[in-house]
This record gives structure tokens, sequence and C-alpha cells, in this order.
């Protein structure tokens, strides 16, 4: 081999910067176990707020102390936490969040809140499109305002043609150049959020955050692994910004209208017809269901007072800001009868522009349920606060007098002139500071203030929650709301625990691998075995050097390219040993073995149609799936290079030293030697095989169907732990009664964890929906969760006991995006290697029979999957993973073949004279042991896995099991036999 001493010092050097990238990882792991160390000794009960604060202590304080030396160069706690490896969420818990800015708000804010109706009809016939389509929401919009405006024009003044928008629309302008100025808006505006949304995270502290923008589609990803107050993080990101001050009605003032609203209420419950006539937002059959209850003829008549329980004025007692209090499970429910126009009719003349808005927070009830406060906003006919919050020039977290924490804002001269007028008007009254449509404080006014600086104060309010506000604040408010579409939340606990399943399978499949080659290939799998553990550190390196995110599929992707890259060192060996036993030498053999004409045709060849495989995966898939789709190519691409180049230099150097070089041990010697199988002959039987099995299949996906993941279907999943064993039937009971319908409920792993999906409430839409959701669980859950409080049970923080350990939402427009990427990958996928093939084997037949039998592969994993998913004890979700899967199967049952055709092609330009059958044959034959030890490899790694990873990932893995072990069939007796059969009928045309 050429070159030696170059390709030694490259893989020196490789290595080298390999371990020095790792190191940083290390040494920043090393900083976080002291300051748990640090936080434990801080703290003496078991809190995972408190710990977690003292951690963020300890690691603030050590930031930028310099923790290592080397001489030419320093680095602090924050050097090293920058260049360390990235653990995604799986691994280390955390969110990762797809936010959609919403360009409906943004059109309506340009238009200045019209109240054209054309224009608003065009709007709502939008949203009603925008769920079942994968289109621009303007392009929707202006499809929809072509079909019913008639001769109006969005330039008209009463739509786009206004002042603020007057250099840019003129009065007579075409929709289709107002619709370009329309875009330019809504990309500026989705840029604005994009930055605050940056400037809010960069202040967070949360290390290693990443945000970027998905195209022009107007959402923006953001993961931030590690966070642990998940109900901190997304308040932080989903919140507007929009801050109000508005003048408030006192309880004493409301309670009238309280309780006449209450006998309407019960009146109107009465009559079921009159419901069902109502557009509420929570669309059920009955009065039961519309209030999230069943129906009981034992109960008393339900009315406001149900759900509502007012704070009553006692004559005694001083007015109050707090006019209400409700359960949250229940605030959806009082917001619709509120709302009702019998209802809103009985407001008398000084409450006729009132609007109710709740509490920021909500309280522990005394029956462990989750009380939140209700106010009266003095609204009027324009909807608009008596000052709003551009006025504000600074805000920051402070103590008050009593040392507790509050939100201190400083105004500009405007401000404080409305501020000082303002609060002189009510003196004696109360004011109300409103965030986002919740009220912050209410306080009663004393006495006029003049000096332009007023707080937010409340007597629960954390320090995290003033830092937070001062940040949002400071930042900027949003252009438009964002809200949450998907989001996946995994606690530490779940990600740690992942972590140690992740390492214990990794572990056990390097030591089976490892084992195996030094089973079969005696002394020349010892230096297959060095080869293979400088792969992996190349691997590391490489994902940490490119600051990539290491996930559970990573690793599996990574553990998958081990088990294959061993396919490129089983292929020259088997060469090799050809050569020998054909009494050729060993320095021939070898030189042979490593060279194009031997096995690095075979090599580049199957390795490619599998890199192909990789980059289509990569292009259109998203989160995990690119994970691992990079790990895969990363993984190719160092494993043709150690097994090509390290194995090499090791052998070349054993030869030329002439010690005694084996190819097989005692056990392996004349393993599939002299084998002459007539596999053509076989192929009608393996037809009908596979037949037989691809028709049980379809007919199980059309009769039974397939489990569809979160991600595809839309929903929300919660992975709960409880301090028993559960029974999964039994709580989908439970549920009914929180869900208005049964949700799917599974054992997930040990008995006492269940994964709990559901559709409830997923087409509604904002943050208090999800709070109404979870709420419904813990409610629903609350026999089985003995001391847990809702806090406790929220996702985020260690958990010791009972409580929800991770938590995924996808609504149903982005769960179409994600459908529609997935068939684009797969079938973007089977094109591209259909093209390779033809390309390097020059013949339409090659092609036809590799993508057949890929076909053929992929309909009996579905097939198993469709029959087996009801009684196999994991999750068996059609979801991005299980797509990733099936992509891995594709690109194995490529290789495999294409190592196969190239056999075939070898052989027919070596005997030309042969017949074609017996060349296939003989070719097929040639290649068995190869084969059957790459599979067996392969499926010894992945059982490892899947019998020591974590829960999450054995349904990915049985996946892949089915893949490879069809593939190694499909290969031998689909791909090649297709491609015989329809050889014969080209050379009949």
């Amino acid at each position: 081999m050429q070159n030696k001493g170059l390709i030694k010092l490259f893989a020196i050097l490789f290595g080298l910067v390999s371990l020095y990238q790792l190191s940083f990882t290390f040494l920043a792991n090393k900083v976080e176990d002291d300051a748990t160390t640090y936080a434990k000794s801080k703290v003496t009960e078991n809190d995972a707020r408190q710990k977690a604060t003292f951690e963020r202590k300890y690691l603030d304080s050590v930031a930028n102390k310099n923790i290592i030396d080397i001489g030419v160069a320093a680095y602090s706690y924050n050097d090293v936490k920058d260049k360390e490896m990235n653990l995604g969420l799986d691994l280390k818990g955390g969110i990762n969040a797809i936010l959609q800015v919403s360009v409906k708000e943004v059109l309506k804010s340009l238009a200045n809140d019209s109240k054209n109706e054309p224009f608003n009809n065009a709007l709502s016939a939008a949203d009603e499109r925008q769920k079942n389509s994968n289109a621009n929401y303007l392009d929707l919009f202006f499809e929809e305002f072509e079909k019913i405006a008639g001769t109006t024009k969005l330039s008209d003044p009463s739509i786009f043609g206004t002042k603020a928008l007057s250099e840019k629309i003129s009065f007579d302008e075409v929709n289709a150049t107002v619709k370009e100025t329309l875009q330019e808006e809504i990309n500026s505006s989705i840029g604005t959020a994009f930055e605050v949304l940056r400037s809010r995270i960069d202040k967070f502290g949360v290390t290693q955050p990443n945000i970027q923008r998905i195209g022009n589609s107007g959402r923006i990803q953001i993961e931030l692994p590690g966070a642990k107050d998940i109900e901190r993080v997304t308040k932080l990101i989903t919140s507007k910004a929009e801050l109000q001050f508005w003048e408030v009605h006192t309880n004493a003032e409301v309670q009238n209208f309280f309780f006449a609203a209450n006998a309407k209420v019960a009146e109107l419950l009465k009559d079921d017809s009159a419901l069902e006539k109502e557009k509420d937002s929570v669309k059920k059959d009955d009065i039961d269901d519309l209030l999230g209850e069943t129906a009981d003829s034992t109960k008393v008549q339900k009315n406001l007072f149900t759900y509502l329980f007012p704070n009553v004025a006692q004559s005694q007692q001083q007015p109050s800001s707090l006019v209400a209090r409700a359960r949250v499970l229940d605030t959806a429910t009082v917001n619709n009868l509120l709302a009702k126009k019998e209802v809103r009719s009985l407001l008398p003349t000084e409450l006729k522009y009132a609007k109710f808005l709740w509490d920021y927070k909500s309280t522990d009830g005394n029956d462990g349920s989750e009380l939140i406060g209700l106010y009266a906003i003095k609204g009027n006919r324009n909807d608009k606060p008596t000052i709003e919050g551009d006025v504000i020039l600074d805000a920051g977290q402070v103590f008050d007098q009593l040392n507790k924490p509050e939100v201190s804002m400083t105004m500009n001269s405007s401000g404080t002139k409305q501020w000082a007028k303002m609060t002189a008007d009510n003196v004696g009254n109360f004011v109300a500071v409103v965030l986002d449509d919740y009220v912050y404080t209410a306080p009663s006014v004393n006495q006029a203030i003049t000096g332009g600086r007023t707080s937010i104060s409340g007597g629960t309010m954390t320090v995290a929650e003033a830092e937070d506000i001062s940040t949002v604040l400071k930042a900027g408010k949003l252009p438009a709301a964002a809200r949450i579409i998907q989001a996946e939340v995994v606690g530490p606990s779940l990600g740690q625990e992942s972590i140690d399943a992740s390492i214990n399978s990794f572990g056990l499949a390097i030591i089976l691998v490892l084992l195996w080659m030094l089973l079969y290939y005696g002394k020349a799998g010892l230096y297959a075995d060095i080869a293979l553990a400088v792969n992996i550190l190349f691997i590391f390196g490489i994902l940490s050097s490119f600051n990539a995110v290491l996930t559970l599929p990573g690793i599996a992707g990574i553990i998958l390219t081990i088990g294959m890259s061993v396919d490129a060192n089983v292929i020259i060996f088997e060469r090799i040993k050809e050569g020998l036993f054909k009494q050729k030498g060993l320095k021939q053999s070898v030189e042979e073995g490593f060279s194009v004409k031997g096995a690095l045709s075979a090599i580049i060849d199957a390795n490619i149609t599998t890199l192909l495989t990789g980059i289509i995966l990569y292009i259109f898939g998203t989160g995990p799936i690119k994970g691992f789709a990079l790990t895969l190519m990363i993984g190719i691409a160092t494993s043709l290079f150690t097994a090509v180049f390290i194995t090499r230099i090791l052998i070349d150097r054993s030869v030329n030293k002439g010690t005694n070089l084996t190819f097989n041990t005692s056990i392996s010697k004349g393993w599939f030697q002299n084998i002459n199988v007539e596999f053509l002959k076989k192929r009608k039987i393996a037809y009908i095989i596979s037949g037989a099995i691809i028709i049980s299949g379809i007919v199980s996906i059309f009769s039974i169907g397939l489990k569809q993941g979160v991600d595809f279907k839309g929903g929300r999943s919660y992975v709960v732990r409880f301090d028993q064993d559960m029974n999964a039937t039994k709580v989908a009971s439970d549920l009914k009664d929180a869900f208005g319908t049964a949700p799917e409920v599974k054992t997930y792993g040990s008995d006492n964890q269940l994964k709990i999906t559901t559709v409830y409430k997923i087409d509604e839409e904002g943050q208090e929906v999800d709070d109404q959701v979870q709420s419904a669980l813990f409610t629903g859950l609350k026999e089985y969760l003995g001391t847990t409080s809702y806090n406790d049970f929220k996702p985020g923080f260690e958990k010791e006991g009972a409580g929800v350990m991770s938590y995924m939402k996808v609504e149903p427009t982005i769960a179409d995006d994600i459908k529609t990427s997935a068939l684009y990958a797969v079938f973007g996928s089977l094109l591209v290697v259909f093209l390779y093939i033809l390309l390097r084997f020059r013949k339409v037949s090659f092609s036809i029979g590799a993508v057949i039998a890929v076909f053929h592969d992929v309909l009996i994993v579905l097939g198993v999957f469709s029959i087996t998913y009801n009684i196999m004890p994991f999750d068996m979700e059609i979801g991005q993973s299980f797509i990733a899967a099936i992509l891995t199967v594709v690109g194995y049952s490529l290789n495999d073949t294409v190592v196969i055709f190239d056999r075939i092609r070898e052989f027919a330009g070596l005997h030309p004279n042969w017949k074609y059958s017996d060349v296939v044959n003989k070719a097929l034959s040639s290649t068995l042991g190869r084969t059957i030890n790459t599979s067996l490899t392969t499926l010894l790694v992945m059982l490892a896995i899947f019998t020591f990873g974590g829960d999450s990932i054995k349904g990915f893995m049985f996946a892949l099991i089915i893949g490879v072990a069809v593939g190694t069939y499909s290969s031998l007796f689909v791909a090649t036999p297709i491609m015989y059969d329809t050889s014969k009928k080209e050379e009949k045309k």
C-alpha cells in the first residue's frame, strides 16, 4: 500500500484531535458533578428546585475560573462547556419546541384590526384550511379573499390601505402587488420574533441552547437541553410581552352581576338543545359533556357557581380587586359561560365593557386542586388600555421592603405623565398590571405616583419569575403571538436513565462484536477490533468537533454503524481467505483482498447506497431523524477509512514481519467453504412465502391498521411514573371522565410506568389549554398519586416519586407536515438508489431487483407492526423514529444486495461462457459466508440494544431487527431472483 506514512500520520493526528475534543466533555462533567455534590450539601430536604438553584449558583461562581491550563491555553468552565459534546433531550432532559408565529395576527395588526367583513371571513376560512394543509397561510388567505371579496381590494382603506402602510401600499394597488408587500412585512415580523426569542433565551442561562428558523414557514425551533423548570421555559418563549395598565372593578361592584348570571346559567343548562346550538369551544353532545362531567341523575342542578367561586364582599371588609376564584381545570368552562350573549346582556351599564382576566399564577386549594383568581378589568369601546407597555424604558428584578422579589420598571417621559394621571385618578381604587392577558398584580392606589417608576409584585412571586418578566420586557414584545405547535419535554430523571441504559447497551454491543471477530477470524479479527476501536474514537471526536447533538436514535445509528462497519472487514477477510484457499501466497491474497478488483469495489458500492439513504434522511428528516442520519453518515465515512486503511496497515505490518497471521480459528475453520446452493431453483418457493407474508400484512394494515404516533396524528402524550404497579385498562377508564373520551393507555417499560396519549383539546390553541389538559390528567390520576402535589406532578426537575417523566405535543397541522416529509424521505431515497444502481451496473434489471426487494422488506416490517402492536409489551408507534428505522432497513438491504450484485457482475466477467443461472448461483454461494457473518454480527448488536437499551428505543430497534433479518433473506431470495427473471425478459426483447 502506498503512502502508508501519510495515512499513519493522519490517523495519529486525527486520533489526538478526537481525544482533545472529547476531553472537554469529561472536564465539564467533572465540574457539574462537583456542583451536584455542593447542592446536596446545602439542601437538607429532597427539594429538586432548591438543588437546581444551588447547582446554578455553583456553576455561575466557577463560570469564568480556569479549570485546566495546558500551557499554551487555559480553559474556564464556560470554555469547556461550549466545546463539550451536546446531548439531546432524550439523554439530558429539557425541552424541544417548534413555535408558530401567528401570521393571522400579523395581518390583523397590519390592517389595524380591520372590521371589514370579507377580510375577516377570509381569515376564518384560511384558519380552517390551514388545519389540513401544508400551504403558506398568506397564500390560503389570498385565495379565500379572492373568492369572496368581489370588487373590494386588499388596498382598500378599511383593510391594508391604512395611513401606516401608505408609503408601501397605494389605494389603487392590485391584490397581487399587495400580497408581495404583505409577505415582506410577515418575513420582517418573523425575523423580529426570532431575534426577540434569541435575546430572551440568551438571558435564561441554559447552556448550549439552539434556536433556528425553519425555512420560510414562519416557524422557529428552540432546543434547550438540560432545562429543568419546564413551565418557566414555556412561559418565557411563548410570552408576547404585551404589557398593559388597566383600571379594575371591585368584587362589590361585580357580585350582583355574578348572582344574576348564576341564575341565568342554571336556566340555560336546563335546555339541552340550546346548548347544542351554541358554537362553544367545547363541542359535546350534551350538557354534561360540555362541562367536562359525566351524566349522573343524582347530581344537583349545575349553575355558574358550580365552577366559579365569587369573592363576596362583606360589609365590614375592604373591597378587593379579586372578584372570584375557580379551579384551573374549569377555567375554559367559566370563560365559555361568561361569554354567552345571554349572560353578557345582564351586565349593568357601568360594567358593559368589563373584561374578565385570570391571575397569572394558581394556588393549591384545600382539597389539593389548583385554584386561580379572576379579575374584572374596566374595558372600553375600543378595548385599549389606559397605558401600554411601550412606555417602559427598563425593567429589572429587585427586592421590596419585605425582601420579597418584584419587577421594578422605569418609564419614559410620556409614560411618567400618563402613570401620574392614572394613579391620581384612582386613589382609593385599584389598577391592574396585565402581561399577555394575565393579571400579575392589582393593588390599591394610595397616592399619585409621579416619579415614573412602578413595579410588578405579588405575594407568591419567585426570583426566577421576576427575572423572566424583566427579561421579556427588556427583550421587547413579539410582533405576533407565538404558540407551541410541537413540543417534546423530557424530565432529567428519565434522561439520566436513558444515559445509563444507552451506556450499558453500547458497552455490551461493542463487547459482542469484538468477541465475535476474535472467535471467527483469530488474529485478523484482533486487527479488525483495533480498527473498530479507532472508528468509535473518530465518530465521537467528529461529533464533538461539529457540536452535533447526540440523541438516543443517534446512539442507535452509531451502534448500527459499528455493526455494519464490521461488514467491510468481513468482505476483505473473505476475499483474502478465497485467495489462500486457491493456494495464493499471503501477501498476494492480502493485495487482492484490499484491491478494487477484490473487496474494495463491493465495499464502496454498498456504503455509497447506505450513504445516499442517510443524506436523504438528513435532508427531509427533523429532530431525532436528523441526529440518526448524521451519526450514520459520519459512521460510514470513518468505517471506510478504518476498515480499508487502519486494518491494512496492521495486516501489512504483520505480513512484513513474517508472523503467523490467521483469518480463522479452530472453531470457524472450514465454515462456508465449497458451498454450492441452487438458490434460483428455490425462488418460486421464496416468492410464495414472501407473497403470503406480505398479503397477511396488507390485510392486517387495512383491517387492524397501524398505531400512529403523536407526531403523525397529532395529540399529547405523557409518560407518567407511579409508586405502584398500574392497570392500564382501569386508568384509561378513569381518565375518560377527565378527557371526555378514553385516552390510549399502555404500560411503558416497567409496570409502574404508563404512556398516556390523548387528543383532548388538541384543536384548541394557547398555553392555558396545555395547562388545562395537564390539570385534567392530574385530576384523573389523583387517586393513584398519593401525596404528590400538582407542582411535583408536572414535568421538570428530578423526581423521586410519581409524576410526568416526559411529555410530547404535536398539533394536527405540523403532524401533516411530518408525515409529508417522511414520505418524501422514503420515496426520495428509493429513487436515488434506483438511479445509482442503474448507473453502476448498467442494467435496469439490477435496479428493479434491488428496489422491489426494498419494497418487500418495508411491507413486511409494516405488516409485522400491524399484526403485533396490540400484543407486544413495548411501544410500537409509527412515527419519525420508525421512518428512520425503515430507511435504515432500506440502506442495510441495499448494502447487502449490492455486495451480491457486485460479485455477480464480477463472475459474469470472469466466466462469460457460463450459463447466467450458474453465474448467479455461484456468486450467491461465494458471498454466503459474508452475508450470514455480517447479518449475525449486526443482529447481535441490535439485540443487545433492544434488550438493555431504554424503553423509548425498543420499538425502533424491533423494526431494525425485523428489517435486517428480512433484508438478509430478501437479498438472497428476492432481489437476486427478480434481477435474474427481469434479465431474461430483457434478453428476449
